[in-house]
């Protein structure tokens, strides 16, 4: 059974560990879209592992594959994959291949993406500045380089020369400083002969391995709301988020795709600028203040507030979830009462799913169904039946607002706080 795993808010909830307990039963684990702007936190035998490239699937003796729809800071992945071999987690051909057709973040792309947000004054949108917008930019005006690129060094240089007469152009404009082929070459170049003997041509392994019977899971990375085409736009990423940015970015069809299992988070957080109705500060100094929520590739404290079912209902649908997985409901152990946003009044209109008008987002005003809190704590349940009454009542209610099977819950971090229903 081939299953994509996908976030249904704005990234952060919980993916990695979702996928990471999936990947016991998975042949290959795939990451399909996305840079290293995106982190998955594992918890994995008593150790804290912090991802960003590599699929989560890496901490299990599985094959992984980074697709073609991924762009791929070769310099960031080395200090990833040293950090894993550090942590005695071998990181070698056979477990770890690298989609040839994957576009390269440049050290150029990490000021462009700053330049970017300069010029956008306050109404930036909060990129990580890792230069993953310029290089998917790149990609989309077919004047980007792909790691297939670099297997001639003299092309790539002068394909990297073409750029920069029109990158410097706007570095200069911004006083951000300008750069020189060469110096580009030389600060990869370390990096890219490291990770030559991953790349592949990904797409007859994928195949296989469909061809074969084996299980695939498709590892996504940031959430349906940071999705180019159906996010808080213009706030969101530069990729598919969704799960159809799954099967573009490996090359796999829809028709290999079995099940599509969403993430979703008990309550509702987001990092950086952008709507975000259900908002609430005592919510957020709640979490904050017992050393949770703060993202895992920036430390930037997440903005946290009630369960958004407007949201999800939206992401289930565009989604095609088969199957939700709710996670860290042990957060809300403390509550005495729940809120649940249901719906979305703008100007006097009831709105059962996100509007696409982005001065809409300003007026909504959310409403909201309030349960009574549980009071007690869910960490240590290992069964569905072994939840309090009310976090039962709870879930039960998400799956009547959004239309989707409660199938897996988390209630704390270890892979063995995982219900399985």
């Amino acid at each position: 059974m081939n299953t994509i795993i996908c976030g249904l808010q704005w990234g952060d909830e919980g993916k990695g560990k979702i996928v990471d307990f999936l990947t016991e039963k998975a042949d290959l684990v795939v990451r399909g879209q996305g840079g290293n702007n995106a982190g998955h936190t594992v918890i994995a035998k008593g150790k804290k592992y912090v991802l960003h490239l590599i699929p989560s699937g890496i901490l299990w003796d599985k094959q992984c594959v980074i697709g073609n729809g991924v762009v791929l800071d070769p310099v960031g992945l080395c200090r990833e994959i040293e950090s894993l071999e550090a942590e005695g987690v071998p990181i070698t051909p056979d477990r770890l291949l690298i989609s040839d057709r994957a576009h390269v973040v440049l050290p150029y792309h990490r000021e462009l993406d700053a330049a970017r947000e300069m010029s956008l004054g306050d109404k930036k949108i909060g990129t990580t500045k890792r230069g993953i917008g310029p290089t998917y930019a790149d990609k989309a005006n077919r004047i980007g380089l792909r790691l297939a690129d670099f297997r001639d060094p003299a092309k790539a240089r002068e394909l990297i020369e073409t750029r920069l007469e029109e990158a410097n152009r706007t570095l200069e404009h911004h006083d951000l400083p300008t750069f020189r082929a060469g110096d580009v070459l030389v600060e990869v170049e370390a990096a890219i002969d490291r990770l030559r003997p991953h790349f592949t041509n990904v797409i007859p392994v994928v195949h296989s391995s469909w061809k074969g019977n084996e299980t695939i899971l498709f590892e996504g990375a940031q959430g349906t709301f940071l999705d180019i085409d159906f996010g808080t736009y213009p706030f969101v990423t530069s990729s598919n988020t969704t799960s159809g940015g799954a099967c573009t970015g490996s090359g796999l069809p829809p028709t290999a795709i079995d099940r599509v299992v969403g993430v979703c988070k008990a309550y509702t957080t987001r990092v950086g600028s952008g709507p975000f109705p259900t908002q609430n500060d005592e919510i957020a100094e709640f979490f904050h203040s017992r050393g949770m929520e703060f993202g895992a590739t920036t430390g930037r404290p997440r903005r946290c507030g009630w369960l958004d079912t407007v949201l999800i209902r939206y992401a289930v649908m565009v989604n095609g979830v088969t199957d939700l997985a709710v996670t860290i409901l042990d957060g809300l152990d403390e509550r005495e009462t729940l809120k649940i946003c249901v719906g979305y009044n703008i100007d006097g209109e009831i709105h059962e799913f996100p509007p696409a008008e982005r001065d809409h987002w300003d007026k909504v005003v959310p409403i909201y169904q309030e349960m009574p809190g549980w009071q007690q704590s869910t960490s240590g349940c290992r069964s569905y039946h072994d939840l309090p009454a009310a976090a039962r009542n709870y879930l039960a209610r998400i799956e009547e607002l959004t239309g989707a099977r409660v199938s897996y819950i988390g209630v704390g971090p270890d892979r063995e706080q995982t219900i399985i229903r």
